[in-house]
């Protein structure tokens, strides 16, 4: 018996092939089973093109036995086979697809799915054998063939006996090593585990005999263990069905048993397309978060497989991040993979299904708040920062798409509301929308700034998250109208008479503001009036883009480059102290001096702020108690 060489270079391709293509070595069984698969196809489509008519379909099958004792593992099916001359050029020639000719020859075909295409895969079963041993016998030739062999040393082909049509793959199955455990190849519920993750989608049977313990029949008992086959898939997928022809229950069970989660989702997404890209996808949104959704160890990511076979569990290229909380599965066939259907090749088919994808889950979730708002804000509690975020990441690309689905709780009534409502309901001279931030609700209806906005019966938006005051930023405006934060420098709610008023009133007390600015160090760009202010005497406002509570974000993030936003002091103009501090100002400069540390100390804490030098700030308290 001669020993030939594969028809490839070198021993260094095969080993390329074995050692270096596949990151995970229980992708051989994924490999053998879909190998199986397509020669059951074959046989199935040979039988409608010959019409022979006697082909049971049901009766395909592809079986895995475990022996051991012997370290054997065996995978057979009762496919189409293979001849002598096959075996030579599909096994014998490295990287050589049978099925991928076939396919190509045959690209009319229905209801007959190709999985292999590059004629590496079978190769895989050297990652975890030291001898494979083949066994084949084609549907019309009288032979059956043997094909052996020990890797890269080359391979063997003779006659054996096989009383049926089909093939077999026999694994020896390496010993364990220091590095590696391959026993765990060998183990029934690892087998099973692996062809439920890859293969449980693929459309035969794939069946195991397993021993179980049972009671004998009249007896209460007494066991007896009985060996029983069982079948490892599911086989027919849920998203390859109609719509009509799968239950809430169905879609429910299968959410829970695939993604592991004790509550139903939000929403359920399945969609077929054809076109551009022909996919079928099963996507859940859910109604909570992960424990570990807002940390680093999160991975985001859809399931993918190609015609029923799992390619990746964690797709991240077909989801975007700001809709990173959705679980689900998309299968296609028009995928370019990689050599090893590990990886996707980053083209054109890939960036069209996440580009529908990502509009079908904006569609539904607008579906959602507008047919089920209480759900919809569950949903929003969990996942709404990542939202925000979206409207903010990338320089704003995908805030049109998300403007929509974000809310903030506002000053009517305290409840969650969109822009559409908060702008849908704005007074007739009300010129822009106004929001606050703080740390809470509570906090924020405190500030001094939103008393006389509240007054003028302005509805105000609370922001409390550290992304929201970015997010809006980045929109700018909607609908035509303009953010504006009441505690910014360029609220402007009083009337032509009023705003004249004060200018006139700041005009006239110039030296006295200069010189409480030049008393407090540039710790302010300005003092100054205000009548923005109803019972309040002073608070802090911002001018230009960034705004004190953006201030205090960025300063808290872990960087060494801090930013200062161009602070000014407001002093109520019809409170007390504003009529104090131009009585002393002619008396005593030195006290006015001490008024405004005071004052801007006290503005410091209302807007949340730390107080540069408590001290300091106690001290001057206490000697205007004792004067």
């Amino acid at each position: 018996m001669r020993t030939k060489q594969f028809k490839a270079e070198s021993k260094k391709l095969l080993d390329l092939m074995i050692n270096s293509i596949y990151t995970h070595k229980e992708i051989f069984l994924r490999e053998l089973i879909s190998n199986a698969s397509d020669a059951m196809d074959k046989l199935y489509y040979q039988s409608l093109s010959n019409n022979s008519g006697g082909l049971n379909r049901s009766e395909l099958k592809i079986r895995i036995e475990i022996d051991k004792d012997s370290r054997v593992l065996k995978i057979s099916d009762n496919g189409c086979g293979m001849t002598r001359d096959e075996l030579e050029n599909n096994l014998g020639t490295i990287a050589k697809s049978g099925s991928l000719e076939f396919k190509s020859e045959n690209e009319k075909v229905e209801d007959v799915d190709i999985i292999g295409q590059f004629g590496v895969g079978f190769y895989s079963a050297f990652m975890v054998s030291d001898k494979v041993v083949v066994e084949s016998k084609a549907i019309d030739g009288g032979e059956a063939f043997v094909w052996t062999s020990r890797g890269a040393e080359g391979y063997t082909i003779e006659p054996c006996e096989k009383d049926d049509n089909g093939t077999s793959v026999i694994l020896h199955i390496k010993e364990k090593t220091d590095d590696e455990n391959y026993d765990e190849f060998l183990d029934e519920y690892e087998i099973k585990r692996i062809v439920r993750k890859y293969s449980d989608y693929i459309r035969y049977p794939i069946v195991m005999d397993v021993e179980t313990r049972k009671l004998k029949e009249g007896t209460e008992d007494e066991f007896e263990t009985i060996i029983e086959e069982q079948t490892l898939n599911s086989m027919v997928p849920i998203w390859k069905k109609n719509k009509s022809e799968v239950t809430e229950d169905e879609y429910l069970s299968f959410y829970k048993d695939k993604f592991f989660d004790y509550e139903e989702p939000a929403r359920i997404i399945h969609s077929k397309t054809e076109g551009s890209a022909t996919y079928s996808a099963l996507i859940y949104i859910p109604i909570h978060a992960p424990y570990d959704y807002y940390t680093r160890e999160y991975e985001k990511g859809l399931q993918l497989y190609s015609s029923g076979v799992m390619i990746m569990e964690k797709c991240a290229d077909l989801i975007p991040d700001h809709f990173s909380f959705a679980k689900g599965l998309v299968d296609s066939e028009d995928l370019s993979l990689n050599i090893s259907r590990e990886m996707l090749q980053h083209d054109r088919q890939l960036r069209i299904i996440a580009k529908s994808l990502e509009k079908k889950v904006g569609s539904e979730l607008k579906k959602l708040l507008t047919e089920d708002r209480d759900k919809y804000e569950k949903f929003f509690k969990a996942f709404g920062l990542q939202l925000k975020f979206g409207v903010y990441d990338k320089f704003g690309l995908h805030k049109d798409s998300l403007k929509d689905l974000i809310l903030f709780v506002s000053s009517n009534e305290k409840k969650l509301v969109s822009l559409g409502e908060y702008v849908g309901r704005m007074k007739d001279e009300q010129k822009a929308i106004y929001y606050a931030c703080g740390e809470t609700v509570d906090k924020i209806e405190m500030l001094p700034q939103s008393e006389i906005v509240r007054d003028k019966g302005y509805e105000i938006l609370y922001l409390t998250e550290n992304v929201d005051e970015f997010a809006l930023k980045m929109l700018d405006e909607y609908d035509g109208k303009k953010f504006a934060n009441i505690c910014a420098d360029e609220l402007d709610l009083g009337s032509d008479d009023e705003k004249e008023k004060l200018k006139e009133k700041n005009e006239s007390s110039k030296d006295l503001l200069g010189h409480m600015g030049e008393s407090l160090g540039g710790k302010v760009k300005s003092v100054r009036f205000t009548n923005k202010l109803k019972n309040h005497p002073v608070c802090l406002t911002s001018e230009g883009n960034l705004s004190v509570e953006m201030e205090k974000v960025i300063n808290a993030m872990p960087s060494d480059e801090k930013v200062k936003a161009q602070i000014i002091l407001e002093i109520n103009d019809s409170h007390p102290i504003a009529a104090k501090l131009e009585e002393l100002f002619e008396a005593d400069k030195d006290k006015v001096s001490e008024y405004a540390e005071i004052l801007y100390a006290q503005a410091r804490l209302i807007e949340g702020l730390q107080v540069d030098n408590p001290s300091e700030l106690c001290g001057l308290v206490c000697k205007l108690m004792t004067d």
